[in-house]
């Protein structure tokens, strides 16, 4: 199972707690002056894959370790809906103050792990690997990445320094030198300093014969229908791995990979994932002694 440092997850939670009660809670405080018991228990209201958990928790925690928390499903699992996922016992009023950022992590991660899941099963039986992007939230790139390994995906750049991925707006820099695609590719071979892969964004067949000339590590297909994918992949021959990328969905994903793609790049597992329908419920109760797990 993918795994996120815990100082990540601290950074995060510290920073979704002081947008949200660095003015403290005025609506709870006006309401309760002293401790109220209470027990609450955080559903899912759909089918999803379970990603957040570890946030949720440390968010209730870092605003009260006193609460006694059981968590029934953790991160990587799949739920169906009305299954708990995580009990929280102790003071209602410590419950509120952190039950919208707990939310918001499990809520928005689930959904983007879930639909990571969807696309691989949308692919299941061919070869073609689902890939996210750098379309990410500033400041949440590592929980999201995490959220689509979560839900089967694989990582593509975490950075600009993990790759030489020559874009459309790196040749239209080079639009004045002979054949910009082959020339790009000569140039990150000769000046890389490391292994790091190159990979080179096309939109044509013609585009493809000059990347092809250049010897790149990737040839990247973007918005090429089916068809114009399986004719470029005769075209490449196994000699760069083929990814596309652009316009992917559920609908024509697995389309792209009966075409034949190795890898197929969606930004919108991470900026357009819907978030995943989750609730906490909560009631009255009388104070416990049940240990926390």
């Amino acid at each position: 199972m993918a795994t996120l440092p815990a100082v990540e997850i601290r950074r995060m939670v510290c920073q979704g707690l002081e947008e949200d009660l660095a003015q403290g809670d005025a609506t709870t405080s006006a309401l309760f002056s002293s401790p109220v018991p209470a027990l609450a228990e955080i559903i899912a209201q759909q089918s999803l894959v379970v990603a957040g958990m570890a946030a949720a928790v440390q968010t209730f925690l870092m605003v009260d370790p006193s609460l006694r928390l059981s968590v029934s499903k953790r991160d990587g699992e799949r739920v169906k809906d009305g299954e708990p996922l995580l009990q929280i016992e102790g003071d209602g009023r410590s419950i509120l103050l952190a039950e919208r950022v707990a939310l918001n992590f499990l809520q928005h991660l689930s959904g983007i792990a879930t639909l990571t899941q969807r696309f691989c099963q949308a692919v299941r039986g061919y070869h073609a690997s689902i890939l996210d992007t750098r379309k990410t939230l500033p400041g949440w790139r590592a929980l999201q990445k995490w959220a689509v390994s979560l839900g089967g995906g694989i990582n593509h750049r975490r950075s600009l320094s993990d790759g030489i991925l020559i874009k459309d707006n790196h040749l239209a820099l080079l639009q004045r030198t002979r054949r910009p695609v082959e020339r790009a590719c000569r140039l990150a071979h000769a000046r890389r300093s490391s292994d790091l892969p190159i990979i080179v964004e096309v939109e044509s067949l013609a585009d493809v014969r000059q990347a092809l000339t250049g010897k790149p590590d990737i040839i990247l297909l973007d918005n090429m229908a089916p068809d114009l994918v399986r004719r470029a992949v005769t075209l490449i021959k196994k000699q760069a791995l083929v990814e596309v990328s652009g316009g992917i969905t559920l609908k024509n994903v697995r389309a792209m990979a009966a075409a034949g793609a190795d890898r197929i790049s969606i930004g919108a597992l991470t900026h357009s994932a819907p978030a995943a329908t989750i609730s906490l419920v909560m009631t009255l109760t009388q104070p416990s002694r049940r240990r926390r797990s």
